[in-house]
């Protein structure tokens, strides 16, 4: 026999679950795209580590396929569209405008926090996954000097445009293409925001070590959170995929992120969720 305040913890319970599935069933109805890409895609372009396959042949001829794949994205169809949303455009739908203001959050959460800091004068600020220039900008603005890179040619290229029709000089800040595992260096600072995205969960701890190798003092990193809810939403954007070309997109754990961070020698300081109707961002800052 059930007591009253059982039973009322199964009715809010079921309440709640309602609720849910009711606004994943207007999430559904509001899109035309494919969910998952519109929840997860928030990053601009990113250096993208495939799958480990069975054999060491068939490893190597997965890098080279999933790398081509996220560059030609992200050089073709994929940088006009992300550029757009990147930018001050009108051109965008009500989906891509709700995603343009999630990562604007999460790019001045991390400005707030250098800003608070007022110690980023004449530091090296490595942005891995730059895209169109959107946090390393404002950062060379604030008189870092910047080593930003990513995968796609397009979108390097971009960045350095806009960065020289803001008035910064090459020699406050560099852009060039690559992939992430062949960022070297030390810096200061390391930033990679929103790119975790292309990283099948079995990589994630590699990349956020080397991310750690390349950093003197702090990292910054972004990625989407792997909760019930989050999984939830991305198996139903699989079951109603659109018709545009995307590239893959991977949900993190965040005990797999903060393990790696510490293995490295890192702690995290602060962190912050964003989250909007249709992008999701858990980020990091973690110190030596």
């Amino acid at each position: 026999r059930k007591s009253f305040s059982s039973i009322k913890r199964c009715w809010l319970c079921s309440s709640y679950c309602k609720r849910k599935i009711i606004k994943i069933l207007k999430i559904i109805a509001i899109m035309k795209v494919s969910l998952a890409t519109a929840i997860l895609l928030v990053t601009p372009a990113a250096a993208f580590v495939p799958s480990v396959g069975p054999s060491a042949s068939s490893t190597k001829l997965s890098v080279i396929d999933d790398k081509t794949e996220v560059r030609e994205y992200f050089n073709t169809e994929g940088f006009n569209r992300w550029n757009k949303i990147y930018s001050e455009s009108d051109d965008v739908n009500s989906v891509q405008m709700d995603i343009r203001d999630g990562h604007g959050q999460t790019i001045s959460k991390i400005l707030n926090w250098v800003e608070a800091d007022g110690d980023i004068k004449g530091k090296t600020v490595c942005d891995c996954g730059c895209g169109v220039g959107s946090l390393a900008i404002p950062l060379a603005q604030m008189g870092a000097k910047i080593s930003a890179s990513d995968i796609s040619d397009s979108m390097a290229n971009e960045a350095g445009r806009r960065a020289k029709e803001l008035g910064i000089k090459d020699n406050q800040a560099k852009f060039y293409t690559s992939d992430l595992e062949s960022v070297s260096g030390k810096y200061d600072t390391v930033t990679c925001v929103d790119v975790a995205i292309h990283y099948p969960t079995e990589k994630m701890a590699e990349m956020v070590k080397h991310l750690c190798s390349l950093s003197d003092r702090r990292v910054l990193i972004s990625f989407a959170p792997k909760t019930w809810y989050y999984t939830l939403l991305k198996k139903i954007g699989e079951l109603f995929p659109g018709p545009s070309k995307t590239t893959r997109a991977y949900l993190h754990e965040e005990e797999v992120v903060r393990k790696a961070l510490e293995e490295s020698g890192f702690k995290v300081q602060r962190e912050e969720m964003t989250a909007t109707n249709f992008y999701f961002s858990r980020l990091l800052e973690a110190t030596k």
